[in-house]
């Protein structure tokens, strides 16, 4: 058995080999020196990758190296260049997703592309609806059944008369992988289907996969999240800047050796020295916020150059709590400090006076206007400093500012005239934390910054938040992932059903002590409280 190591700029791709599930001897998916240009521009070069029956193979890459469109190639969406792509050893040209579709290839699309007013059945089979009466009328029965025989073969418990509007994001997905079975598809193309979904969820996909996988279905997983890969994969195949680097079996490969084929350096963080901030000046105190059954007399403070890790489960009420400091929702009781002056925070424009600044973990919804470009994004919340008399807009100054924060941030971009939706998640979010920053603000609170974007983009973003932290930003950080938590925190609060269960030094944070603090009941919390004052 032979193992990829990463190309270098200057090398061609690597193939490798490894030990594989028992298949047939040609390979389900093959495809060799694929190419696809966009006006000029090469998003694929000499693109290679292998699929197997009975097979979960991860494509992993940073946003733009290539992933999407080597698998929109092999869906028919895009069409190649040059290259080739071959089923069951057999050259093919795939000329638009139903010519895909006959070969047995489904994709099922990070967005997901339903009808919600439909039923599962009838979204499964839209426009081949089985028929009857001299094909005049729908035959319910028939569609309905066909359906149920899909849901019956993923071991689904799953009306296909529900409508799917009243279905959860998981249980959608789940519509959405049988809409793509229901072509009798052998390839099964998965583009991030985990970004919507909570634990419970994840593992009844991941059963799903399963099941599908022993009936020989190949299945190409597109993921961000290393700790799924080592769950479901059997093999990983890495690309960057359009190119093929390796493949790699993932049982024996460590996170960090696919991290550096994706990135083309080690990510290291051990050299990562936390400061001492407890001397700082105390930029926000807060003070017994409560807010109905979501929060229930949170305190803290925060430091000037503190990064403040926020933990706990989902549900647990961390967005709830930054959104009530924020100002975006109202309070029943609680203060507010700033810099030692208590201040009154009604709306978000209160806090953003005192120079208080939110970046949401739905960036695009409430962070973004993706319709509109980078320089009008950048200056979104400052667009009054840009007006002359009040009814002019300065273009040239929103033009140089924008260029000054795009190059300070190292944002990657072709102009400042760039729609927003068309950059990577990682360039996006560092245009949100361009605006507040430009807006003059101290006190930042990160909400799930790293979601959605590929482990490099992480990186750069976690220096961005180090970097901004050494020049006296106070930060407080909300993320469901517990190495970023631990690799990113001066402190750790930790949070249980709207209460606030514990604070822990980054020398005492550990997995096992967060997970502790985010399971510990409110009853435990009581009992604590109770004690303690009489022990001391």
């Amino acid at each position: 058995m032979s193992t990829a190591a990463p190309a270098t700029p200057n090398q061609p791709a690597i193939s490798a080999t490894s030990a594989m599930p028992a298949t047939s001897t040609a390979p389900l998916v093959q495809i060799t020196d694929l190419c696809k240009a966009f006006s000029g521009v090469k998003a694929l070069d000499r693109g290679q990758f292998e699929l197997l029956s009975g097979e979960v193979h991860a494509l992993m890459g940073e946003n733009g190296a290539g992933k999407s469109t080597l698998m929109k190639v092999l869906a028919g969406v895009y069409q190649k260049d040059s290259g080739e792509v071959k089923i069951d050893g057999r050259a093919v040209e795939i000329a638009d997703p139903r010519a895909a579709q006959a070969l047995g290839i489904g994709i099922v699309h990070q967005e997901l592309n339903l009808m919600n007013h439909l039923s599962a059945a009838h979204n499964i089979f839209v426009g081949r609806e089985p028929m009857k009466h001299f094909g005049l009328v729908l035959d319910e029965d028939a569609i309905n059944a066909q359906a149920a025989a899909i849901f019956a073969r993923m071991h689904l418990h799953l009306d296909p008369r529900t409508v799917v509007g009243e279905l959860t994001v998981a249980k959608q997905q789940m519509v959405e992988i049988a809409k793509a079975l229901s072509f009798d598809s052998r390839v099964l193309i998965m583009d991030e289907p985990t970004a919507a979904l909570n634990d419970a969820e994840i593992a009844e996909l991941f059963r799903i996969i399963r099941g599908l996988k022993a009936q020989g279905v190949g299945i190409v997983y597109i993921s961000h999240k290393m700790d799924e890969l080592k769950q479901i994969s059997d093999r990983v195949t890495v690309m960057r800047d359009g190119q093929y680097i390796g493949t790699v079996p993932t049982a024996s490969t460590p996170m960090e050796t696919i991290i550096s084929m994706m990135v083309g350096r080690t990510l290291d963080a051990s050299d990562r020295v936390v400061p001492d901030t407890s001397a700082n000046e105390v930029l926000l105190d807060v003070r017994g916020i409560s807010r109905g059954q979501a929060i229930k007399n949170a305190s803290f403070t925060l430091r000037r150059g503190e990064i403040l890790g926020l933990a706990g489960l989902m549900g647990a009420g961390r967005t709830e709590l930054a959104r009530a400091v924020f100002g975006a929702d109202p309070v029943d009781a609680g203060e507010v400090h700033v810099r030692g002056t208590k201040v009154q925070i009604r709306s978000p424009q209160d806090a953003v006076a005192h120079g208080i600044g939110y970046l949401s973990e739905d960036r695009k919804r409430f962070g973004l206007a993706t319709g509109l470009n980078v320089e009008t994004n950048v200056v979104l919340a400052t667009l009054d400093r840009f007006s002359s008399g009040g009814f002019w807009l300065d273009q040239n100054a929103i033009h140089a500012t924008a260029r000054d924060y795009v190059q300070r941030l190292a944002i990657k971009t072709p102009s400042v005239e760039q729609q927003v939706r068309l950059l990577s998640g990682g360039n996006q979010q560092k245009i949100v934390i361009a605006k507040w920053l430009l807006r003059d603000c101290d006190i930042l609170f990160f909400d799930e910054p790293t979601r959605g974007i590929d482990v490099g983009a992480k990186s750069e973003i976690y220096k961005l938040l180090d970097a901004l932290a050494a020049q006296g930003k106070a930060i407080v950080m909300i993320s469901s992932e517990l190495p970023e938590i631990l690799r990113m925190s001066h402190r750790v609060l930790v949070m249980c059903e709207g209460r606030i269960t514990g604070e822990l030094s980054a020398a005492e944070a550990t997995q096992e002590s967060i997970m502790h603090l985010a399971t510990l009941r409110p009853s435990a919390v009581d009992v604590v409280d109770t004690v303690e004052p009489v022990l001391a």
